[in-house]
């Protein structure tokens, strides 16, 4: 028997043979999951095709909807001309940029691949992500043109630079200003691959997360689409958007999600306190999706108040949890914004779980909590140990399934087959659970929840009798001497899933990268070189 429950609805009995699923407290929504992702966003390209689409903060220039449309369909031409097939792949190495926006819209609506790279990343890596993906072409800026050269030997990859006239590359005007009618139309079908977004799953070395038409679209739907959108982005919006679109937050949930609604978004190359306050208070910004380093930086800055952010609506936190201490501050130095936070993954495409106060019809939520699960999805909780499915406020690992998730992993069937189980469960090996008013709380944003813990995450270790046990690694607030045992009770006195932290190490700070994601591998490396750097007093 499966006991298929929308949240909210109450009673669910926990019995051996029962599958717990959780649902949305939104009602599910029609999706048009068989367009393309671009016919997707600009779906009601008539209603917006003169207001303004894509605002570049550095140099002031605006595009409009009707301007992105057409320089997104050039630079299809334009790929077309270079050589460049459907199913081809393209990496973008650049930072937020309205080139970036024409690169990724231009390759969708040529059916081509997009798998974007930090422009700081190393040459080896850049280099080692381009040979799995089998790219084809590499759209760049000229500070990073060096990193991208031995690709023309090593694999005949084309260089397209945006911002100057550099030999052995082409400029992008070569592509943005093609003609439209030298392509042909393309056929895409909705399980077509769009994006090839890199991440290290719950363990292992970095993998090429295939994410299709459909699951960007469905993804996106989720947040957006509906009577009531979970995230309620209107017309009138200035969506922020300083978190990196090579990461899959910006770019799913900011800029395709912005696109839909028919927002402008405000590109922000990167992040600089004093610009990016003068640029909210300028641009009259409504909408701020951010990370917790962006917004302890800002709630510690002093100067704060000398800053007109009255327009910022919503705020919303995500990439890693958001302490309640740090929540609350944002709430009462911003008292006209709802301050909440998502939960997600890449493989998930991305988002799992969303704060239902930014919803049209909002509902009340609490602090530190990471939201309820999207609509059109499903969500269990599982003993990772017996795989059976968990009632509430039983804590244990978070399973996801729906048309949103990633098809899998590129070239690795194994790690895909551990990830995706034969029911279509993507497990995040994230722990968490679900409470008696429907939301979601992550064991992360537990620990942070507590007064003398800063920061903390939470990764596995092997265990010879388990095979492999969660522990946390926690920095400390202040002066504060929270102790090991003192972590293990404040968390038995929430769930009673509190044995599963098998031990907890205290640390100066928890690696992260600029998105803010935790960077568990240096975490599991710290536990593999006997805790170098890590203390359990």
């Amino acid at each position: 028997m499966i006991v298929s429950q929308r949240m909210g609805s109450m009673g669910i009995a926990a019995q051996p043979c029962e599958e717990i699923i959780y649902r949305s407290k939104l009602p599910d929504i029609d999706i048009p999951d068989h367009l393309p992702v671009h016919d997707y966003c600009f779906e009601n390209l008539s209603a917006v095709a003169d207001r303004p689409c894509i605002i570049h903060g550095e140099t002031g220039d605006v595009f409009t909807y009707a301007e992105v449309e057409l320089t997104a369909r050039r630079v299809a031409a334009g790929l077309n001309r270079l050589g460049i097939r459907k199913g081809d792949v393209i990496i973008a190495l650049l930072p937020n940029s309205s080139e970036f926006v024409f690169t990724f819209l231009g390759a969708s609506f040529r059916g081509a691949i997009i798998t974007t790279a930090n422009p700081f990343c190393t040459t080896a890596e850049i280099q080692k992500q381009a040979q799995a993906a089998r790219a084809r072409l590499v759209v760049t800026q000229s500070a990073y043109v060096g990193k991208v050269r031995e690709l023309v030997r090593l694999a005949g990859v084309t260089i397209v630079c945006t911002d100057a006239h550099i030999e052995g590359c082409l400029h992008f005007s070569t592509l943005a200003a093609a003609n439209t009618g030298e392509m042909a139309e393309v056929e895409i079908w909705p399980d077509d691959v769009v994006a090839l977004p890199y991440s290290s799953g719950t363990t292992g070395m970095p993998k090429g997360v295939k994410l299709t038409h459909r699951g960007q679209v469905t993804s996106v739907a989720q947040q957006v689409d509906g009577a009531n959108p979970n995230l309620w982005l209107r017309r009138d919006d200035v969506v922020l958007c300083v978190l990196p679109l090579f990461h899959i937050y910006a770019l799913n949930s900011v800029l395709l999600g912005g696109l839909r609604a028919g927002s402008a978004i405000l590109i922000v190359p990167k992040f600089d306190a004093v610009v990016l306050l003068d640029l909210i208070q300028r641009h009259r910004v409504t909408v701020a999706p951010l990370v917790p380093p962006i917004l302890l930086a800002l709630a510690k800055r002093p100067d704060l108040g000398s800053y007109d952010l009255s327009s910022i609506r919503i705020v919303m936190s995500g990439a890693a949890p958001m302490g309640k201490d740090l929540e609350e501050a944002l709430s009462a130095k911003l008292p006209a914004a709802k301050v909440g936070q998502g939960y997600g993954m890449t493989e998930a495409g991305p988002v799992l779980s969303m704060c239902l106060a930014f919803a049209k019809e909002p509902f009340k939520v609490k602090s530190g909590s990471c939201g309820s699960v999207v609509r059109n999805a499903e969500l269990k909780i599982i003993d990772p140990n017996t795989g059976e499915s968990l009632p509430r406020n039983q804590a244990g690992e978070i399973c996801i399934r729906g048309a949103q998730i990633m098809i899998g992993y590129l070239n690795d069937p194994e790690a895909t087959a551990r990830t995706i189980d034969g029911e279509g469960w993507l497990h995040t090996g994230d722990v968490g659970y679900v409470d008696d008013d429907d939301e979601i709380f992550i064991l992360e944003a537990m620990l942070v929840a507590h007064p003398g813990i800063a920061d903390a995450a939470v990764v596995p270790m092997k265990d010879e009798a388990a095979g492999e046990v969660p522990v946390a690694f926690v920095v400390r607030s202040g002066s504060s001497a929270v102790s090991e045992n003192g972590i293990m009770e404040f968390i038995s006195a929430q769930v009673v899933f509190y044995k599963r932290i098998n031990r907890v190490f205290f640390v100066e700070a928890i690696p992260k990268a600029p998105s803010g994601k935790i960077l568990r591998k240096n975490l599991r490396a710290i536990l593999a070189d006997g805790f170098a750097g890590a203390s359990r007093n």
